[in-house]
């Protein structure tokens, strides 16, 4: 059990804007009651313009021991750290980073958690093109675990040529020997066609957002074969998946990833072993519980 806050108690925690939909916090802090440690995890939520004045104050707040990064600064805050491991300079994108002495230290657990649903299925991935809806710090992610899967070609969609552009250089530059595409969002309708999984790697469908990154029509371009993978976990299941799951698609939310990735970046920072189960049991019991009252 978890003895309450102490002046001793060491700080954990997830920045991002927002994060008030986080289920983060859940899962770590059940974690830490089950193995008895002095510690809590909690939400912080950093505008983009203030993330420059938070890692300074995290640096000056000894008790905070390591924290993680989503939405939107997986990739800003690369340049505010003192080291990146060989891992996130990879993506480019580092969601969790780890106070070593005064030195704050970055890597990446999303590759890890993204794959552990899908290594499960045992499939033929060299026979299923990737088609990743986003170009943000996720999608980085996402592409390195495609080619990792060893899918043949990896579709990157984003609606900033710009944006899109740099992506591209800066994936090639990064992971090299891999075929990388990327498209206008108008390019949606063609690819849908020809993927074997698609994955939306945007905030569109999140939390009370009532939209979905692809329409109804477009969805069932997929063929019957295609996965459908929403790295959104709340709502449970999104639209996007709902839609997937009406056409026969096999669909995997974001709580997998959310749960592989958690528990890897928690025995980052505590150097030991974390009880995975435990983390898992709550989120589920969060789900079923919201499941009643609504």
């Amino acid at each position: 059990m978890h003895r309450g806050l102490l002046g001793t108690t060491k700080i954990l925690g997830v920045m991002g804007f927002p994060v008030s939909h986080s289920l983060s916090p859940l899962m770590h802090n059940a974690a830490i009651a089950e193995m008895g440690l002095d510690y809590v995890y909690v939400p912080l939520s950093v505008p983009v313009q203030n993330l420059p004045a938070a890692i300074a104050g995290i640096r000056a707040i000894e008790s905070v021991r390591g924290f993680n990064l989503t939405i939107p600064h997986k990739v800003e805050v690369i340049p505010l750290l003192d080291e990146v491991l060989p891992i996130a300079w990879a993506v480019g994108a580092v969601n969790t980073v780890k106070r070593v002495d005064d030195r704050l230290v970055g890597t990446n657990t999303d590759i890890a958690g993204f794959l552990e649903p899908l290594k499960q299925l045992q499939l033929d991935w060299q026979n299923m093109p990737a088609v990743i809806l986003g170009g943000g710090g996720a999608a980085k992610a996402v592409v390195a675990a495609c080619l990792e899967l060893g899918c043949p070609m990896i579709h990157v969609v984003g609606r900033d040529p710009k944006k899109l552009k740099k992506f591209h250089g800066a994936m090639t530059s990064q992971l090299r020997d891999y075929n990388l595409r990327v498209h206008p969002w108008s390019s949606i309708p063609h690819l849908l066609e020809i993927a074997g999984i698609v994955i939306n790697a945007t905030p569109i469908g999140m939390g009370s957002d009532p939209h979905t990154p692809i329409t109804e029509e477009e969805m069932a371009l997929l063929p019957s074969q295609a996965i459908a993978y929403d790295l959104i976990y709340t709502p449970r299941p999104t639209k996007f998946l709902q839609m997937a799951s009406a056409r026969g698609l096999k669909s995997i939310d974001g709580l997998e990833m959310l749960i592989n990735q958690g528990a890897i970046a928690l025995e980052f920072w505590l150097d030991h072993p974390v009880p995975i189960d435990v983390m898992r049991q709550a989120l589920i019991h969060h789900f079923a519980k919201s499941a009643i009252k609504n």
